[in-house]
């Protein structure tokens, strides 16, 4: 009889809880189970791991009883990560590896039939919990996993090419000369630490000198970008709202260590994460037809949405009221709160979803209300128009904070402009106005919340007047008149003022106007 323990994780959100692969190896009728919560991937990982053992001239026990027990019983395990573990606990439990010298270690990965290993998702998130949570433990890899797991500072982490580089390795003294391990699969490079630089590629992005004319609205993407906050870009088809729109994501500043490694993290768990693109702000722009899953995550295990896919980046929704009215309702809890809680009869998990949300709508179903007659008139009844735009709740539409109105260029604008400022230059007083801000209360403008609204925004007595009298004649909620005194706040930083003045109040007012009240 053998037993031995081989330590894995499971993913769980961006949880990755300890599992403990234990394998017991009995006398008896032959047989191979594995219990634990074990999902039909896991599962198959018994043909698996017998045949990459065999493959790679190894022995594996025909003639025994092998339980396998994935510890603890009632965590949900998936994929084909612990395909590395078990077979290690096979070949500890016979005698084949030492098992004590196992105990340091933490293994993931799937296996191939031929032995080789592959990669497997989640891998930085798995450093990631185990950086945060202070575990000092070695990670074993296979290619691919161990270059993102290595992105994570101060860790342990080794890159296996093959289950016999993994075995060598842990072999006793006594067996280092098996013929096993001189098959032609075992090379010297197959057993590597991995010490990753992170990349900082810099990615070519679009310029805003290509947007001609538009200077609301460009303004309104400056503002959005210098204070965090969301935006509604509305106007007739054809005006320049996407083209905007993709032009954002080079106006906010570089991301920082940390906010990289939550980004990657997310990334990893959906299998999207691209090293190249380390240390860029993600951009996700999902099809009007996505549902309220795919955008705020979910299934069993739960899995990350386009909202957190997008957690330090840009969530662009082109064509806001074509989206379903479920899948724009779930991101009113998000937009307040900056993550989202998906909850389950069994278990529940919590992704962070701190993302900027720029969207683009028509005014009414032709596209063309409020257009030149002369170019082309709209053709919508006044039901119509109703009916379209009552698709996008107040409570959503008071979420956003700045509105504003994209018209159509005529021809002679669009051809004879010269190309406006470009993205480095905005980008740099945006740079500037997050700076005073972060000097000031160490959080950009929009994550604002309670007493620190009225202690940072350092109203001008008369500019306090202004909006009181304002926010009661237009009826705004409280959200709204505080929404509008952080976009204030953002203005007087990019003008460079440590004062909130009335022409500051007045120009932010002027975004606070919804497609409804236009």
């Amino acid at each position: 009889m053998g037993l031995s323990l081989v330590q894995g994780r499971a993913l769980l959100g961006l949880e990755a809880a300890q599992v403990t692969v234990e394998v017991h190896l009995a006398n008896g009728l032959p047989s191979f189970t594995l219990v634990g919560l074990a999902d039909v991937e896991v599962k198959e990982a018994r043909e698996r791991v017998r045949c990459a053992i065999q493959n790679s001239g190894l022995e594996f026990p025909h003639n025994q009883r092998i339980t396998v027990n994935l510890a603890p019983a009632d965590l949900p395990k998936d994929s084909g990560r612990l395909d590395l573990p078990i077979a290690l606990g096979i070949l500890a439990a016979s005698g084949q590896i030492d098992g004590a010298r196992l105990a340091d270690y933490e293994f993931a990965g799937e296996l191939s039939l031929s032995g080789a290993l592959r990669p497997v998702r989640g891998a930085l998130a798995m450093a990631l919990a185990l950086h945060t949570a202070k575990v000092a433990t070695r990670l074993v890899l296979p290619p691919g996993s161990a270059e993102e797991a290595a992105l994570v500072p101060d860790s342990h982490v080794y890159r296996a090419v093959h289950l016999l580089d993994v075995v060598r390795h842990f072999a006793p003294a006594a067996a280092s000369s098996s013929n096993a391990f001189q098959d032609n699969a075992f090379n010297d490079e197959g057993w590597q630490r991995v010490s990753a630089l992170p990349p900082r590629v810099l990615a070519v992005q679009p310029d805003m000198a290509d947007v001609k004319g538009q200077l609301a609205a460009k303004r309104a993407l400056e503002i959005a970008a210098a204070g965090g906050h969301s935006l509604l870009l509305n106007g007739p088809p054809g005006s320049g709202k996407s083209m905007s729109a993709h032009r954002f994501a080079g106006l906010l500043p570089e991301m920082n260590t940390d906010e990289a490694l939550q980004s990657a993290a997310i990334g990893s768990l959906s299998g999207r994460f691209d090293i190249a693109r380390w240390g860029q702000r993600p951009t996700c722009s999902p099809h009007h037809s996505a549902s309220a899953v795919a955008l705020v995550g979910g299934g069993s295990p739960p899995r990350p949405g386009e909202i957190s896919l997008a957690h330090h980046g840009v969530l662009f929704l082109d064509e806001l009221p074509e989206f379903p009215r479920a899948a724009l309702e779930a991101l009113r809890e998000p937009l307040e709160t900056g993550t989202i809680t998906i909850a389950r009869a069994a278990r529940r998990a919590e992704f962070p979803a701190r993302f900027q949300l720029i969207a683009a709508m028509n005014p009414c179903p032709c596209g063309y209300l409020g257009a030149s007659k002369a170019a082309r008139p709209c053709r919508c009844t006044p039901n119509q128009v109703s009916r379209y735009q009552g698709k996008l709740s107040g409570p959503l539409m008071d979420r956003i904070d700045l509105h504003v109105e994209v018209p159509a260029l005529p021809a002679q604008e669009l051809l004879g402009t010269v190309p406006g400022e470009s993205t480095q230059a905005i980008r740099m007083r945006c740079a500037q106005a997050r700076d005073r801000a972060l000097a000031r209360q160490n959080q950009a403008n929009h994550a604002l919340q309670g007493a620190d609204i009225d202690r940072y925004a350092q109203l001008e007595p008369a500019a306090a007047t202004f909006l009181k009298n304002a926010a009661a004649q237009l009826g705004w909620s409280a959200r709204g008149t505080h929404r509008t005194l952080k976009i204030a706040r953002t203005i007087a930083d990019l003008a460079g003022s440590p004062t909130t003045a009335l022409a500051h109040v007045a120009e932010a007012m002027q975004y606070r106007r919804t497609a409804k009240d236009a």
